[in-house]
């Protein structure tokens, strides 16, 4: 439920249109649908602005399709993440009827119910030093188109040929937030932020050599950028700096309502 599906059921009571007792049922369980062990929490777009997404990494199948049907009787749009490419059949398999976007290297799965409704106040920008870092920065884009946003993608801009990142420079001026995605020594969020005018979410990955750490030194090389406004998610965590930018750049909902 969002603000709006709020709006109708007290705008029905009032109008009489519906009864206090099935205004107080629909509400009274806090959006929760529970469905086998799965408890979805399908109130969290009126409490936050952004919908619950499905984690499908050690869900058996049985959670991960019971969590999906939960996330679909909600009404809204369905975000899946981590999710093995094999496990996709286990979503076509049990929704047949549902059209659903799958990214392989993104590890995504998203099932539209609405039209797609720009949110935003203006464009995220998502970056990735190298290939290799592309699945953190596609879940990272992927989070922010789900959540309403416009995001324009740059992939393989890494300081190890910075002049790659000219032909961004436009989109990076233009951009109300910037992701920049980078594994080994985790430089790219610096140099963007000393060239950016808005703030950059840096995304540390695991990638890289032994003296990496699994993505450590990219974070601690993140953590301490000598660029202001850099915010720093954790190791891999595409999905939450899609979620922050999508925060950052979100308009007013009367600022929606206007339009």
């Amino acid at each position: 439920m969002d603000e709006s599906c709020l709006r109708g059921i007290l705008d029905a009571v009032r109008e009489g249109r519906t009864g206090t007792d099935e205004a107080v049922a629909t509400l009274r369980d806090f959006g929760i649908r529970r469905i086998g062990d799965v408890a979805f929490d399908a109130d969290r777009p009126l409490r936050r602005g952004v919908a619950e997404a499905i984690f499908a990494e050690r869900k058996s199948d049985g959670q991960l399709g019971d969590a999906v049907e939960a996330a679909i009787s909600a009404g809204g749009d369905v975000l899946v993440t981590r999710l093995a490419p094999e496990r996709i059949l286990v979503l076509r398999e049990r929704f047949p009827g549902e059209t659903i976007e799958h990214s392989e290297s993104g590890r995504t799965a998203v099932i539209r119910k609405q039209p797609f409704v720009d949110k935003g106040r203006g464009e995220v920008l998502v970056l990735s030093a190298g290939t290799a870092d592309v699945p953190v920065a596609l879940e990272a884009a992927v989070t922010a188109e789900f959540m309403g946003n416009r995001v324009i993608r740059g992939f393989d801009v890494g300081v190890a040929g910075l002049h790659r990142l000219i032909p961004h420079l436009e989109a990076l001026q233009r951009a109300t937030v910037a992701i920049v995605v980078a594994g080994m020594e985790g430089a790219l969020p610096s140099v963007v932020a000393g060239l950016a005018p808005c703030p950059v979410i840096a995304v540390p990955t695991s990638v890289g050599y032994g003296a990496s750490f699994g993505g450590i030194a990219a974070l601690l090389a993140m953590l301490n950028s000598c660029a202001g406004g850099v915010t720093v998610v954790n190791i891999d965590n595409g999905y939450g700096a899609g979620v922050a930018a999508a925060l950052i750049n979100r308009k007013r909902p009367t600022d929606l309502e206007a339009r």
